[in-house]
């Protein structure tokens, strides 16, 4: 049978194999036609170049030939589309027009809309590129597009929209919200449809004169990395009416021929004129439908607005849209290869929505329809694509067919044949969702069998990463050299957590001679690599081989130190399996080479080796050119450094003689249950946490979460984690200690902290624990600890240690060697608070601030990082009685992701920060709704309080009365005043006193902070904060100045400096940094602070005392390193390099303190002195500067010098205004 003509008198054999750059292309002729889901016209067949792309870069190819101008903003995952199209207008490609797209990146989604909008208007072809929230809003000027018929195009790798959490994952909830704005709505499956119907969005907008949403799948379409036919402009030029695109460009705003557009109307004409447009969206349809045909003559595709696949006489067909219906067509394949007769119904055109082409694709046969929707939602009698298409057959010859409604893949959930197989064979179940167990209203589908599907001869791999070590690039690298260099299909797809760096990594790369269709993760693989062997212990990586499969290693272990270290359960199944196991020690090859942690050339040549997939030796060479390629510029050094790199890849390998004596290995318990802390925690710990880090989240139930609905979590669970991802681990030597607790000051992880310990303690102590007398305070001892298992291994701790004449106290070791000194750690936690030591160290200063407790520790964040050390330090300062709003970003992902919160409590008062993100764009006023909510609820209380300090009887309830009052405004004195004021009350018992009682919470001051970094400050979220700080109210605002959008890539935000590389600033950054402190100070009633902690630890204290004892606004600009910043010695230098941008006159030092000006001072301190070392210096330490030099020397002396020169200018500003009297 021929699923696409439906004929089945057909003799099908196969007519050709068609060389396109070494890529073979199968197709099959029936007795007119070649035909499966491709058919080729026999008088006529394009030959297009094969490619190997992800989605987004499909679309992009497609969307610059017909763009003249890119209003973006960066969001993922829809940021690649705008990258490539930025690079490749740098690099001088032109579109159909014979001109490089202009790119403008804009300081959020609304503004790119309205910049969409006016560029239509005036009469340039214009893109833009967005998802989720991003898309959101633009649904405003959406509105405006479509009542204005301007062809605007989005391209959208369509996201879930954050509702009781954020997932930048996919799904099809911001594209249905867009569909009742007037835009039609363009559905693609793969990457490959990508690239072909793209070039309809684009061309029946112009003809159509309706705005297009294109869209497609976010991270499994638009990450999804396959070997597809790329069109040639010249193709996509044939097919443009350019005659419509003149008649466009002529109806646009000129002042040669003045017209107005967007008035008012009032009721009498509002409603008629609205109707007016209704003859464009009849014609929609048809016009889509001429461009897919106009397609499908160019390269012989069969592309309709609803495309059917199956059975002729199927009698249970799946009507969907998006990726899943690749998974549908291969589950299809297998069903009616047993008999079956099912089909599927692929939504092409989603708006208009065409019932006339819906119901020409349905089989007459039909006797159930099930709808499988990528949305919730709640409250409706059924999910957007289920209502349309029950309107559509309503009173037709399907009137009476029965249709079901599922829901699947929320938020990127993976969606398989099993779960297909389960909708197929679903009667009963009217509302359903795949996917999931809802053991709670029992929705869910029974999945019975998961049979696998894929083509035979196909080749799965799995590879198991840890962030950032080079394993997902490498992966990127080895499709590439694949696609490339053989005739095979290539597919990749990379799985992630939610960490930064250091966080787990999963690559699943499928290679066969047959089309991939297999959108869904890789469980049953022919080969596994295990990246970091502390994953062994972690994760069921083995169990997913098939029999006979391979299994590579990376580690350091000999063949005892291998029998220690794999768990029972995966030896047996090594044994029972014939795993073929390999191990390769690519830590000691990396630092033997000199490319410390990024191993990842050393394990993709391991790979080549042991894959068979093409000759090693033709790999080999590849991959040596691939690196000659990409480090050229860097060396001849570099390049031989990887050169030896990828020989010893192959040639280190080594084979693990399987004993006979692993068959009877006994399964071990991996993760055992958390049994210490409060029973919320342990609960979340135990059901969610531990089974989520195994990476068994999949498999939990909905009513895990019913306590959870809301998004609410408990605080500190991330210190239940122990990763113990680190390689290397600081050792404290005290010989050379000085005591200054600067690596604990600085550790981005809180995993360095103090202990002291009285004489009992010191006895009672681990037997191996190190100790010294503690300076200043006999009787006492002090310790450093190290939590071994929560390091991220960056050396920030060991870079900062002065030591003692030129020895270092901290040194960094193999982990290995140092596990015992976790129980030390925890020791040091459960140590009592010594009062004499607050006493003698100050918490206002660097040392004593150390021996608070942090309440932010073990978060996800790269190792190194910049931002965490000022968050840390804030909640040692401020944490019991912080409320932190924070904007979406790098610091809401390493500080709320599930399923671990770093957050945490103080272990003996339970108080600690209010953590919530609501968006990006809305921060500033999000906590400032947090702060009038405090001032509402506490001033209610602080009259009752006023009452009893006026008429009270009792004297002492009066005098706790009159010290609250008197402290009201002081956070940290009426903390106390207000624990004093409710100890009172609760001896005395008088009436008055109850609903204080009841409301204690409210009562004492908070200190109300919003977090978030540069994108969010300078860009996005920039109107907000500047309307929060001029509201004069008490709130602190810290800003982490990574000078990039760090968390979506690394786009250039308004605080990119001048000379910068960045996206969107491919040729360095030619304007300089917005000067958001000035703005800021411009207020006068504005507590105002840039600080570098590197820089000068004492100065950051005092910025952050001073602006959270300010009654009034505060802003804090804290200078942080990032790791897209490419540090020359990487981010154990990230401290240094804050004391290198402050001496070098790169970032300046200041406080502005409008307290001084009461006191007839200068409200202004420069706390920078005059530079010391060279500004350029400090710019060639770092790759986003340095590869400007490479590529551009001239343009980087120009764009250097002049950075130099503004800096330069604005520290004589400073200056001056320091010394003003």
């Amino acid at each position: 049978m021929c699923y696409n003509c439906e004929s089945t008198d057909i003799n099908i054999f196969l007519i050709f194999v068609w060389m396109v750059e070494l890529s073979i292309i199968h197709a099959f002729l029936c007795s007119t036609i070649i035909c499966t889901e491709i058919k080729f016209k026999e008088d006529f067949l394009m030959a297009r170049k094969m490619k190997t792309m992800d989605g987004n870069t499909a679309a992009a190819h497609v969307s610059y030939a017909y763009t003249d101008v890119a209003a973006i903003y960066p969001i993922t995952p829809s940021s690649v589309m705008a990258e490539v199209t930025d690079k490749w207008a740098a690099s001088g490609l032109k579109n159909i027009f014979g001109q490089e797209v202009n790119v403008v990146e804009m300081q959020s989604e609304a503004g790119a809309a309205g910049t969409v909008h006016g560029s239509l208007a005036a009469g340039a072809l214009t893109t833009t590129f967005t998802a989720s929230q991003g898309l959101l809003l633009m649904i405003p000027n959406l509105y405006k597009f479509a009542g204005e018929m301007l062809p605007g195009v989005l391209n959208v790798s369509a996201r879930a929209v954050a509702s009781h959490a954020l997932s930048i994952f996919g799904d099809h909830s911001d594209v249905y919200a867009c569909r009742q704005t007037g835009a039609a709505m363009l559905c693609e499956t793969n990457p490959q449809e990508v690239m072909d119907l793209t070039p309809v969005a684009h061309l029946a907008a112009i003809e159509g004169k309706v705005p297009f949403i294109n869209f497609f799948d976010g991270f499994r379409t638009s990450h999804e990395i396959k070997k597809i036919e790329a069109w040639d402009y010249d193709d996509l030029a044939d097919m443009a009416n350019m005659d419509a695109i003149d008649a466009f460009r002529r109806n646009a705003l000129s002042p040669e021929h003045p017209v107005l557009r967007g008035s008012a109307q009032n009721p009498d004409v509002f409603f008629q004129a609205r109707e007016a447009s209704n003859k464009n969206y009849d014609a929609v349809p048809a016009i889509v439908e001429k461009y897919m045909d106009k397609v499908n003559a160019k390269i012989g595709t069969n592309y309709k607005l609803f495309n059917y696949y199956g059975a002729p006489d199927a009698e249970h067909i799946i009507i969907a849209m998006g990726s899943v219906n690749d998974t549908i067509e291969e589950t299809i394949d297998y069903l009616n290869g047993q008999g079956h007769k099912v089909g599927l119904v692929k939504v092409r055109l989603y708006r208009p929505f065409s019932a006339k082409h819906l119901i020409d694709a349905i089989p007459d046969t039909v006797k159930q329809i099930s709808v499988l929707d990528r949305t919730k939602e709640p409250g409706a009698i059924g999910e957007p694509l289920y209502l349309d298409v029950v309107a559509a057959l309503k009173g037709t010859k399907f009137d009476s067919v029965k249709i079901v409604n599922g829901r699947y893949g929320l938020g990127s959930k993976d969606t398989t044949p099993g779960q297909i197989i389960a909708v197929y064979k679903n009667e009963d179940k009217k509302m359903f969702t795949i996917g999931i167990v809802d053991d709670v209203t029992h929705l869910s589908l029974p999945v019975d069998e998961n049979p696998n599907t894929t083509p035979e001869g196909t080749i799965s791999c799995k590879f198991w990463g840890l962030g950032a070590d080079g394993t997902v690039g490498a992966n990127k690298n080895s499709i590439k050299i694949i696609g490339d260099h053989t005739n095979m299909y290539a597919q990749a797809y990379f799985d992630y957590d939610s960490k930064k760096s250091g966080g787990v990594t999963m690559s699943h790369l499928r290679f066969g001679k047959k089309p991939i269709k297999s959108t869904y993760l890789i469980s049953e693989a022919n080969f596994v690599a295990c990246h970091n062997p502390s994953y062994i212990r972690k994760y069921n990586m083995v169990q997913e081989l098939k029999d006979g499969g391979t299994f590579l290693l990376n580690c350091g272990w000999n063949d005892e130190e291998i029998e220690k270290h794999l768990p029972g359960q995966v030896k047996k199944y090594i044994a029972d399996h014939n795993i073929k196991f390999y191990t390769i020690d690519g830590i000691s090859i990396g630092k033997e080479i000199g490319l410390g942690g990024r191993i990842n050339t050393v394990l993709q040549a391991a790979f080549f080796k042991l894959a068979d997939i093409i000759p090693v030796d033709e790999a080999v060479k590849y991959m040596k050119d691939a690196a000659t390629a990409s480090y050229g510029r860097k060396g001849e050094a570099i390049v031989k450094m990887n050169h030896d790199a990828i020989d010893r890849g192959v040639k280190d390998v080594k084979e693990v003689k399987v004993p006979e004596s692993w068959k009877q290995a006994s399964d071990e318990v991996l993760s055992p249950k958390a049994t210490e802390g409060k029973k919320e925690v342990l609960d979340f710990v135990n059901n969610i946490q531990i089974p989520a880090n195994a990476q068994q989240g999949n498999n939990l139930p909905v009513s895990a979460f019913v306590n959870h609905a809301d998004g609410t979590l408990p605080q500190g669970t991330a210190a239940y984690e122990k990763r113990g991802v680190a390689v290397d681990v600081p050792e404290w030597l005290p010989e050379n200690c000085i005591q200054c607790n600067f690596c604990a000051y600085v550790c981005p992880h809180a995993v360095i902290r103090p202990a002291v310990m009285d004489e009992a303690e010191s006895a009672n102590a681990p037997a191996d624990m190190k100790k010294l007398p503690m300076t200043g305070l006999a009787g006492l001892e002090f310790a450093i600890t190290v939590s071994v298992l929560d390091c991220t291994g960056c050396g920030s701790c060991a870079n900062v240690c002065p030591g003692k004449k030129g020895n270092k106290a901290l040194v960094m070791k193999p982990l290995d060697d140092h596990r015992h000194e976790q129980k030390n750690f925890d020791y040091g936690l459960g140590l009592d608070k010594k009062p004499e030591v607050s006493e003698k160290f100050k918490d206002t200063t660097v040392k004593g601030s150390q021996f608070n407790q942090p309440l932010l520790e073990f978060s996800g964040a790269c190792g190194g990082c910049g931002e965490t050390p000022y968050a840390k330090l804030v909640t040692q300062l401020f944490g019991e009685r912080m409320f932190i709003a924070n904007a979406t970003g790098c610091s809401s992902i390493w500080g709320g992701s599930m399923p671990s919160t770093p957050y945490t409590v103080n272990r003996m008062t339970g108080r600690g920060p209010a953590w919530q993100n609501s968006l990006f764009e809305d921060n500033a006023e999000f906590g400032y709704g947090m702060y009038l909510a405090q001032q509402t609820l506490r001033q209610r209380l602080k009259s009752e309080v006023e009452a009893l300090a006026s008429s009270s009887a009792n004297e002492e309830v009066k005098a706790a009365a009159v010290r609250y009052l008197e402290t009201y405004d002081n956070g940290r004195e009426n903390s106390g005043a207000s624990s004093a004021l409710l100890r009172v009350l609760e001896d005395t018992g008088i009436a008055e006193g109850k609903n204080i009682l009841k409301n204690r919470e409210f009562l004492s001051k908070k200190s109300q902070w919003i977090f978030g970094g540069d994108g969010w400050a300078y860009d996005i979220g920039f109107g907000g904060l500047d309307h929060v700080i001029a509201s004069g109210e008490d709130v602190n605002i810290l800003v982490f100045d990574t000078e990039i959008y760090s968390n979506t890539g690394g786009q250039s935000s308004k605080a990119t400096q001048t000379g910068a590389i960045a996206q969107f600033a491919a040729a360095g950054k030619e304007v300089k940094k917005k000067d958001l402190a000035a703005i800021a100070m411009s207020y006068g009633y504005v507590y105002v602070a840039q600080i570098s902690q590197g820089a000068d630890y004492n100065q950051t204290m005092k910025a952050l005392i001073e602006a959270e004892s300010y009654n009034g606004p505060s802003l804090i600009i804290a200078y942080a390193p990032c790791i897209s910043h490419g540090i020359k010695g990487g981010m154990s230098t990230a401290q240094t390099e804050e004391k290198n941008a402050v001496l070098s006159g790169y970032w300046h030092n200041f406080r502005f303190d409008p307290r001084l000006k009461e006191e007839g001072k200068n409200p202004f301190i420069l706390d920078s002195k005059e530079p010391t070392i060279a500004y350029k210096d400090f710019l060639n330490n770092e790759v986003r500067y340095s590869s400007l030099a490479r590529q551009n020397p001239e343009r980087a002396e120009e764009l250097f010098t002049r950075a130099e020169k503004n800096a330069a200018e604005k520290y004589i500003r400073l200056k001056k205004m320091a010394d003003m009297e």
